[in-house]
């Protein structure tokens, strides 16, 4: 009995063991959802294309059942590198009028088999990691072609392992998803969430990125045009950040590579961005950059590495909450500062911090499909508020430009008094000037006249002493005639014709004499009556050097007048082949006369000052007047070794009424009058000096 019963036993778990497991049947449902291929998959490491066949008993592989098929008690069925191979029945039901289509979400490459028959190849497997070739087509459709009758559906899978990050959710993912063709192209919500929402998600985020980029040129532009609001400048940098965060994001939503390197960038770009946002508040409140900013900016700096450990979607929000934390942070401590200010972003900073709250703790899977717009919040913020500065900056300056023109009007009649006092004030500034102008042109001509008469008088003494010579010969040879004619009449008493006529010829000696002294005599008044007498202003032929040494001779005895004690040592180096030259005498010989007195003036003050010591060589004053042509100039020359001109008055001595003489002794005129004389007979007056050893002025004038 035992036997039979044990017979019994062995027969029934046969039996059972024998058994098919159970086929799932897709019906109608499918028309309306999608349902997830989770229960009751065989599954087998190793490979071998004939477990794709329906006839292969799979009955002695593990049995299981998870969403996630490659992932059993949280740890991956195969790993990185290995193949393995997936079998399920399954049948559509016959009710069942629509096309089936599935989604396939993978890391990793894979072959899917209806009864033997490939029907899709999803990347490159390989064991060799380098030759396979990742693919997730968690974007496309997929056809299922089930029929009404038990088919196997087998799945032959390489797993491809990310390396990073190093903490995942998972590393491996194999997951089905099925429904109708009709569904599938639903535009309901309900019917066809996956799609719809994820259409509706990736408009969003389209939605954002035109925001982003509208903000991006419109702060751009006013940080061109007003470059001193270095606030624009940096929000047109986040908004930059934030186009590159949306934009990675949109190519992470619509990919089949690996997705690391574009979560690390989306991720990076993220931080960035929130960071100068941080900064923008920091500046706009104008607070100071203290220790809570260098954290958060420390941990920016951090959750970079960090990417390779955890996921992007964990750190990143991580900073953000950090960020609007210390917005709100700043927005207290300076509530008293504007209220308008504080109001618009503590009301931001409360619907950014409620959303990103119920979004990390999962509270809400709704707000998943809003995550785009809560990019928007702080930039939406701080746009907003650049907007109301702006506005309230332009209302500020209109009303002061109200109140200026209210003020241009009570004072335009302030003003109009003040004008007329003003132009009343000018006619009678300007009458008095012209008063002035009067009386200074009247001292100017009564100091030129000085000036005129201060030379005439250094001429007359110089006059007086050149025709006390011919007066003297005169007077002497009249003395002398008036004795021989006395002695030529007693000659003749006596008859001596012989001694008359000798007498008489010595008498016609002395007539001579007499005559010759007479003209010279003349000559001295005629030329002191030229030099008195006004210019007429006409140029006549002129002989220089005659010119030169009359007047370096009439200046010399001028000045012995006056000083008995003045002596000098004059030369002359006259140019013997020069040709008259055309000027007004009288000018000409004023200033050459100005030089002369000043030459003999500084030569005389060296040698007053002089007190040489014993066996040295005595100081002999010296002037010496020098003419000659160069080209088509004809240079006079006036050179002293008195003590020359210091070089910090060199540029001054031309100027009206300066002189370097004691009051009293000079003008400040002769240089002065000398430079305009010889300007207007288009010449040049020039000076060489040498402080301690002398001076040269040179007249330069054009021979015409």
């Amino acid at each position: 009995m035992i036997k039979i019963l044990s017979l019994i036993l062995i027969l029934f778990a046969f039996a059972g063991y024998g058994q098919s497991p159970s086929v799932a049947i897709l019906d109608t449902s499918l028309n309306s959802q999608w349902a997830i291929l989770a229960k009751d998959w065989r599954f087998q490491k190793g490979d071998n294309i004939i477990w794709a066949k329906p006839e292969f008993n799979d009955a002695a592989w593990l049995l299981t059942t998870s969403n996630n098929l490659n992932m059993n008690n949280l740890k991956p069925l195969i790993y990185s590198g290995k193949i393995g191979w997936f079998r399920k029945r399954l049948k559509a039901a016959s009710n069942l009028n629509d096309v089936l289509v599935m989604k396939i979400i993978q890391t990793g490459a894979s072959e899917i088999y209806l009864d033997g028959n490939l029907i899709h190849k999803l990347g490159v497997l390989s064991t060799d990691l380098k030759e396979g070739t990742y693919y997730d087509p968690r974007q496309y459709l997929l056809s299922l072609p089930l029929q009404a009758k038990e088919q196997v559906l087998a799945i032959r899978f390489v797993n491809v392992e990310e390396k990073f990050p190093i903490f995942p959710h998972y590393k491996s993912n194999l997951k089905l998803l099925v429904t109708t063709l009709s569904n599938a192209y639903s535009k309901d919500a309900i019917k066809n969430s996956i799609i719809v929402k994820n259409n509706a998600l990736v408009k969003r985020y389209y939605l954002v990125l035109g925001v982003s980029i509208f903000l991006f040129i419109l702060f751009s532009s006013l940080f061109f045009f007003f470059s001193f609001e270095k606030v624009n400048g940096y929000f047109a940098l986040s908004s930059l950040f934030l186009i590159l965060f949306i934009s990675f994001v949109l190519f992470s939503l619509e990919t089949d590579g690996k997705s690391f390197l574009i979560d690390f960038f989306w991720s990076l770009f993220s931080t960035i961005h929130v960071l100068i946002m941080l900064y923008c508040v920091y500046i706009i409140f104008n607070h100071k950059f203290g220790i809570f900013y260098w954290l958060i900016l420390a941990a920016g700096a951090i959750s970079v590495p960090m990417l390779f450990l955890f996921r992007a979607d964990f750190v990143t929000p991580a900073i953000g909450v950090l960020v609007i934390l210390e917005i709100v942070r700043v927005n207290v401590l300076s509530k008293n500062e504007n209220k308008i200010r504080f109001f618009i972003f503590r009301i931001f900073a409360v619907i950014n911090m409620l959303f990103w709250l119920g979004f990390l703790s999962n509270l809400f899977p709704f707000l998943n499909q809003y995550l785009p717009f809560a990019f928007m919040l702080t930039p939406i913020t701080l746009a907003i508020y650049l907007g109301y500065a702006f506005g309230a900056r332009s209302q500020s300056l209109r009303l002061k430009l109200v109140e200026v023109e209210q003020l241009s009007k009570e004072n335009q009649s302030i003003l109009s008094f003040q004008n007329e006092t003003l132009e009343q004030q000018v006619l009678e500034r300007t009458s008095e000037l012209n008063q002035s102008l009067q009386n200074l042109k009247s001292s100017q001509a009564q100091l030129i006249q000085s000036e005129k008469m201060a030379s005439l008088g250094e001429l007359t003494a110089g006059i007086a002493h050149e025709i006390q010579n011919p007066l003297n010969f005169v007077n002497n040879f009249s003395e002398v005639n008036k004795e021989l004619i006395d002695e030529l009449k007693a000659e003749l008493a006596i008859g001596n014709m012989q001694m008359a006529i000798e007498i008489s010829n010595d008498i016609k000696a002395n007539e001579q004499k007499i005559n010759h002294h007479g003209k010279r005599a003349d000559a001295i008044v005629k030329g002191m009556l030229q030099h008195s007498r006004s210019s007429s202003g006409t140029k006549e032929p002129t002989d220089i050097n005659a010119l030169a040494d009359e007047y370096i001779r009439l200046c010399y005895h001028g000045l012995r007048a006056k000083d008995k004690s003045f002596n000098a040592t004059i030369k002359t180096d006259f140019d013997a082949s020069l040709e008259k030259v055309n000027i007004i005498p009288q000018e000409i010989g004023r200033v050459i006369l100005n030089l002369l007195t000043n030459a003999f003036y500084a030569v005389n003050e060296k040698q007053q000052a002089a007190q040489p010591l014993e066996g040295e060589i005595p100081y002999d004053p010296t002037v010496l007047i020098s003419t000659k042509k160069v080209g088509d100039s004809v240079l006079i020359s006036i050179t002293d070794n008195g003590n020359g001109i210091p070089k910090k008055i060199v540029d001054k001595i031309f100027q009206p009424f300066f002189t370097t003489k004691p009051t009293g002794q000079g003008t400040g005129l002769g240089l002065s009058l000398s430079y305009d004389i010889v300007k207007a007979h288009s010449g040049e007056l020039l000076v060489e000096t040498q402080e301690g050893e002398g001076s040269t002025f040179i007249i330069q004038l054009p021979v015409i």
